[in-house]
């Protein structure tokens, strides 16, 4: 004769579709959390890199410090979104007695999705100035 025990099992029917639910959303919480950091440190990477070559670009020796600066925000208008450089500057630095060129960019740090804290984002990019001879 098979004994069934109802009082311990009638009490945990349905809580696997629960736990299933409540686990689920913070599974997927943390996934969105790791998907916007990627794509934050995504756009700090990029902006990075069309500093650097705003300021290669402006360093020849034939360009100015506004070409340069001109070539980052086109740089970020193409790989990231024309709103998202709220200032691009350019500027002449000097370090360890060689002149350089730094280009700074202002941005929107993302934080959800690309909206985010406006300037909240600041990165540079340096170059050697080139000399006419």
């Amino acid at each position: 004769m098979l004994h069934s025990r109802p009082d311990m099992t009638e009490p945990q029917r349905g809580a696997a579709v629960v736990e299933f639910t409540l686990v689920s959303v913070l599974v997927v919480g943390l996934f969105l959390a790791i998907v916007q950091f990627g794509l934050a440190i995504h756009v700090r990477n990029t902006l990075i890199a069309c500093a650097a070559e705003g300021a290669r670009h402006a360093a020849n020796a034939d360009r100015s410090l506004f070409d340069g600066a001109a070539r980052a925000q086109a740089l970020i208008s193409e790989s990231l979104s024309p709103t998202i450089a709220a200032d691009v500057t350019a500027r002449y630095i000097t370090s360890r007695g060689v002149q350089q060129v730094e280009i700074a960019v202002t941005a929107t740090l993302p934080v959800f999705g690309l909206l985010g804290v406006e300037r909240g984002l600041q990165v540079s990019g340096h170059a050697v100035e080139e000399s006419a001879l």
